[in-house]
């Protein structure tokens, strides 16, 4: 159910996606988490629930990404370590760079992560304001980013049920 707040915000993208001179993209940060699992064999019939233990290493990788909701252009950063306030003003740099292709006004739709706000970038997101823009979602709604939906599908498609090597 969606409240008030919710509301008046898919108001507000509606508009803007109306708005010829602004260009939306939605961002965010992801960790895809390899995990030991249960697996069907063959054990002896007194053996009632086994259970195979996996190396107990959790190996992850993270990626920051945004896409353009006019045509599905999707830029990408690894993440090696750890999301904070400088690996997020990297990605913003660079996504600053890839979507100036268009000359228009760039709006970016993000959740409210403590270091989308920090202040260590925000003397550069003032200097960019006129041209490159962030949009914070309301608290405790990411149903409204469709970059969930992409990370959602990525799990789904590529990483579930794969083994994938940190390289």
């Amino acid at each position: 159910m969606l409240t008030l707040r919710c509301s008046s915000f898919i108001k507000k993208l509606q508009a803007l996606d109306q708005n010829l001179e602004v260009e939306l993209w939605a961002m965010d940060e992801v960790r895809f988490q390899q995990h030991g699992s249960r697996c069907r064999m063959w054990v002896p019939p007194e053996t009632w629930d086994p259970v195979i233990l996996h190396h107990p290493t959790h190996r992850s990788i993270g990626y920051f990404g945004a896409g353009r909701l006019s045509d599905g252009k999707f830029v990408f950063l690894r993440e090696e370590n750890r999301f904070n306030a400088q690996t997020f003003l990297n990605f913003l740099q660079n996504l600053r760079l890839e979507s100036g292709e268009t000359g228009r006004r760039v709006m970016v739709i993000t959740d409210n992560a403590r270091y989308h706000q920090a202040k260590m970038h925000q003397a550069w997101r003032a200097q960019q304001a006129e041209s490159f823009a962030l949009d914070f979602l309301p608290p405790y709604s990411p149903e409204l980013n469709p970059i969930e939906g992409v990370w959602r599908l990525v799990r789904r498609r590529c990483i579930h049920n794969k083994y994938f090597l940190r390289i």
